[in-house]
């Protein structure tokens, strides 16, 4: 007997968003930006409601993108940001607050079934929707595209590998080198073009989730060229590419006119164009963004510290900037394979050395974020405030505790170290700055190594190999959950399974036992309490481990342009939900 799970009722919800732009005015708050907004509105509504269509939605972002081929990422920015060209089987609602977390059908009929033991989910899909081309989306592509990014030693490298670790598959090489690319691949079955029966080797709560992220966007095998597929994703969704992409010369979008807005309650697409400039400097993108020639900030990550001093204390400014809590947390991996951070003492050392005042005040001081004692984020069930194990919530550096720690893992005058950084962040730089200064402090000399936010998390952070070659012993990072659970948040940066050779997210590279039991226990758990009691015991055992060091748990400040509508925070996607966004400026 099989059961639906059920979601959020998606159309009611596109429907309150147009009700709400044929409104008009933009709400009550009055001062300021010239849409009668007030500061900080678009993290809890709807901003500049309207439902004009026609215009160029611009995006520019400091580095180049990720990767445009949704089945091989990890950035949320692309995660949100590839929605106009890559439908998936499930996504989430476009509503502020709350709302915005609720999974709802996309390609999916309606929400999945599950059988009684948890094991077998059945997803039916749309009929009748067609890629680009005119030809139609049929089960065998999703299944392709999962097998592509998750199966075989040529699987695309970036972005998670949850259905190879949830699948009950074994013996499967992936699509690329047969005759048949699919052959083996029994784990999901496509009984016709319209149905998907996923088998899990074992019940897990959260598959929901799962189904919702970008590898479920359907890929054609004969257009499938691995990774260089990127040039030319073939869309899905509203918008298709007007040329083929080549990283670092931008990307422009234009209408997919095969695609039907009837079976589509999540995206408006209102622009006519969608334009990417990539490689602008963050301080351009921030000044453009103010001097009305630029749209939004692509990395979603908000203003550089340059220009968020400038305006938060500007009282007409303010009314164009919002401040959400984003879900990200900007932390210090601290690898326990490179030496002599190998040494438990060592780790704790620099825990202590470190002040979190410095990280905190390059995100811009209280409005950037706050500061952080345990990994968790504390939106996440199972995050506990009190985790305080370094005394790290004054903000101050304990140095008698950090050279206490050195004496005791044989480096009483301290030790060199390298710290890996994305060198196009500004905020991460600065942050990484501060650290460097409390290490001195206590003869822990760091040397800074800058590498460019789109090969960091793949080559550089993200390769076990460099990081051992180049002795990264510790390496500046962000995270946001691949969706809201203590999983969704923990796995892929704190399960020893989850190391990879490329894309590796564990940068500290732990493997405790006693960690990657707890999570191989609690994917089958379903009473969210006792989830959320498992997740704060793993997070209290890495901070005993000493493989993370907390910095600041991130809020966001954010330029909201005159002429941008639709305009509000998701906290699914921790970022502007861009699904939904257009221009006044039509003409």
């Amino acid at each position: 007997m099989n059961k639906r799970v059920m979601g959020f009722a998606a159309f009611g919800a596109a429907a309150a968003l147009m009700l709400t732009a044929c409104g008009g005015d933009g709400g009550e708050g009055g001062g300021g930006g010239g849409n009668g907004a007030s500061f900080d509105q678009g993290s809890t509504e709807i901003v500049n409601p309207s439902d004009a269509t026609g215009g160029t939605l611009r995006y520019a972002i400091s580095s180049n993108m990720e990767s445009t081929d949704p089945g091989n990422t990890y950035y949320g920015y692309v995660w949100n940001f590839s929605r106009y060209y890559a439908r998936t089987l499930l996504t989430y609602a476009a509503a502020p607050g709350q709302a915005g977390t609720e999974l709802v059908p996309d390609l999916a009929a309606e929400m999945p079934e599950v059988n009684d033991d948890g094991t077998e989910w059945t997803v039916k899909l749309q009929e009748g929707l067609k890629y680009e081309d005119g030809s139609e989306i049929v089960a065998e592509d999703v299944k392709y595209a999962i097998a592509r990014s998750n199966f075989g030693d040529q699987a695309l490298p970036n972005g998670p590998k949850y259905f190879q670790q949830l699948l009950d598959e074994d013996d499967y090489d992936g699509p690329y080198g047969g005759d048949d690319p699919l052959e083996g691949f029994d784990a999901i079955e496509t009984p016709d073009d319209h149905t998907l029966v996923f088998h899990l080797k074992e019940p897990f709560a959260d598959f929901l989730y799962v189904l919702a992220q970008p590898q479920t966007a359907p890929v054609p095998a004969d257009a499938d060229k691995g990774e260089q597929y990127q040039s030319r994703v073939v869309s899905s969704g509203p918008y298709k590419f007007e040329d083929d992409y080549t990283p670092g010369n931008g990307l422009v979008l234009v209408r997919n006119e095969e695609w039907d807005p009837d079976t589509d309650p999540i995206r408006t697409a209102l622009p006519d164009r969608i334009t990417v400039e990539e490689g602008v400097d963050q301080n351009e993108i921030d000044q453009r963004l103010v001097n009305g020639e630029l749209d939004v900030d692509l990395a979603g990550t908000g203003l550089g510290p340059a220009m968020k001093g400038q305006l938060v204390g500007d009282e007409d400014a303010r009314n164009n900037l919002d401040n959400p809590t984003t879900g990200a947390h900007f932390y210090v991996n601290i690898n326990t394979k490179v030496e002599p951070l190998d040494n438990l003492a060592c780790r704790q050392a620099v825990q202590y050395a470190v002040g979190r005042e410095g990280i905190q005040r390059a995100y811009g001081g209280d409005l950037g974020g706050q500061i952080a004692t345990q990994v968790l984020p504390p939106d996440i069930p199972g995050a506990d405030p009190e985790l305080d194990l370094y005394e790290a919530a004054s903000g101050k550096p304990n140095a008698d505790k950090a050279k206490e720690k050195l004496e005791e893992c044989g480096h009483p005058d301290g030790f060199d170290v390298n710290i890996g950084v994305r060198s196009d962040r500004p905020a991460e730089v600065d942050a990484v700055e501060a650290i460097q200064q409390s290490l001195a402090e206590v003869g822990i000399n760091a040397q800074v190594k800058g590498y460019p936010s789109d090969t960091y998390t793949n080559t550089q952070a993200g390769s076990p190999d460099f990081v051992a070659e180049n002795k990264l012993g510790l390496t500046y990072y962000g995270w946001m959950a691949d969706w809201p659970s203590g999983y969704g948040y923990m796995s892929s940066i704190l399960d020893g399974d989850a190391i990879k050779e490329a894309g590796n997210s564990n940068i500290s590279e732990l493997d405790d036992p006693e960690i990657n039991k707890l999570f191989d226990e609690v994917i089958s758990v379903e009473d969210p309490e006792e989830q959320a009691r498992i997740y704060a015991e793993i997070d209290r055992l890495v901070m005993e481990n000493a493989a993370i060091l907390p910095g600041v748990f991130q809020k966001s400040v954010i330029y909201r342009p005159d002429n941008l509508t639709n305009v509000f925070f998701n906290p699914s996607w921790h970022m502007y939900d861009y699904m939904t966004l257009g221009t006044t400026e039509t003409e």
